[in-house]
């Protein structure tokens, strides 16, 4: 089990901190879009008790047991295109991704949180 980011990543992540402080990154997913899940990232203000801890170049990672089957394996860049930044997510569990790009299914993996979508 990993989550990894790159060094582009690393050095965003460390400016987030830096300003806003926490304990290190919180990543999983939401229910929302067309295709049914979207990445949650955030800053970590605590460790919650079903959190599972990664680390990628000094940076901490935690990610709730319901989010980690879906995002297992991603590995987080960090993009500028012009005026444009943003997070890119290399998921190897992701399926298929509605056409504007916001949401994504994995056909294997639900959350055990949260009922299959029919659609």
């Amino acid at each position: 089990m990993s989550i990894t980011l790159s060094d582009k990543a690393v050095a965003r992540v460390r400016q987030f901190l830096q300003r806003d402080g926490g304990v290190g990154v919180r990543f999983g997913v939401r229910r929302t879009g067309c295709s049914g899940w979207a990445y949650d990232v955030g800053i970590a203000d605590s460790v919650n008790a079903d959190d599972h801890h990664f680390q990628s170049a000094g940076v901490d990672i935690y990610v709730d047991a319901k989010s980690l089957g879906m995002v297992d394996g991603t590995h987080i860049d960090f993009v500028a295109q012009g005026l444009n930044q943003s997070f890119v997510f290399d998921n190897p569990n992701v399926k298929a991704e509605c056409g504007c790009g916001e949401s994504f299914t994995t056909s294997d993996i639900q959350s055990p949180q949260s009922p299959a979508n029919p659609f």
